[in-house]
């Protein structure tokens, strides 16, 4: 389950991208990729809990949850409309790093000198990865910058979306955040799914589906039974293989070219990971 788990997550950075590089528009694609997800998750929490209800004290959490969920998916289907999968991918190995930093604002955290080493070196390597991925204001710049918001938005959330998980399911948690983040999503995208065509192709919806059941919704039910039995250390530890796995994917399916400086980020930020124990990655996964 942990290793379908991985490999889904990883070819989602591959497959957007190819969806994106193939005529559907970034907002007009998260607008429809979300909103099925969404009706997905209500449908599975009202089945299996035969109810959303959730704390009136929690829903500040919730819309926390919601609003760097709209962020995460905005800044990532930008990034992979203008850089490669591959950049993305090695960038998004430092998101443990950006959820600690995140928790230690917050005082949820207590970092070590360990921590400060593993940060350094981690953040070397995305300064790498962003130097081969171009110069200037080119689109790979561009979506090297997006790349790193969505790094540092999707462990925002995962910060925000911790305590809703000592309490509740995670059906439960991605049927309410969600839809929110749907709805904020198809705010600012809905001239764009109005304008798209949608002509485009079975292969494309084909994509879409496979990237909306698998990597969001399958993802999910899996990541957390793993979890439940072999523990948390031991499933984070293999998940670290995701960006590793997702650069290989976008290099093989898509022909990129990944730079030396790239391939020397790539391993400095998986270094600096293994030297910290990673927090698990929240629900609904990208």
């Amino acid at each position: 389950m942990l290793l379908t788990t991985v490999v889904l997550w990883a070819l989602n950075l591959t497959v957007t991208r190819y969806i994106l590089t193939h005529g559907f528009a970034p907002l007009a694609y998260a607008t429809v990729r979300y909103g099925a997800a969404a009706t997905v998750f209500v449908a599975i929490a009202v089945v299996a809990e035969r109810t959303l209800r959730i704390r009136r004290s929690d829903l500040l959490l919730v819309g926390g949850a919601a609003v760097c969920l709209w962020l995460n998916q905005l800044s990532f289907v930008y990034a992979l409309e203008k850089t490669s999968a591959s950049t993305i991918a090695l960038i998004l190995g430092a998101t443990p790093i950006f959820a600690a930093l995140i928790g230690l604002g917050f005082g949820l955290e207590r970092l070590s000198r360990r921590f400060w080493l593993a940060a350094a070196v981690s953040f070397a390597g995305v300064g790498f990865v962003a130097s081969g991925s171009g110069s200037g204001l080119t689109g790979d710049a561009r979506g090297t910058a997006l790349g790193i918001a969505t790094a540092a938005t999707w462990a925002g959330y995962s910060v925000v979306v911790t305590p809703l998980m000592q309490r509740y399911s995670p059906y439960r948690i991605s049927a309410l955040v969600l839809p929110l983040a749907w709805v904020l999503i198809a705010v600012v995208g809905f001239r764009h799914a109005a304008d798209q065509d949608y002509g485009l192709g079975w292969e494309v919806w084909a994509l879409l589906a496979f990237a909306t059941l698998g990597p969001l919704v399958l993802t999910n039910i899996l990541w957390f039974r793993a979890l439940h039995r072999i523990g948390a250390s031991r499933a984070t530890l293999v998940a670290n293989l995701q960006p590793f796995v997702a650069a290989v994917f976008a290099l093989v399916l898509l022909s990129e070219r990944m730079t030396l400086p790239q391939v020397v980020g790539g391993i400095l930020i998986g270094g600096g990971i293994l030297t910290v124990r990673r927090r698990p990655p929240a629900p609904a996964s990208e």
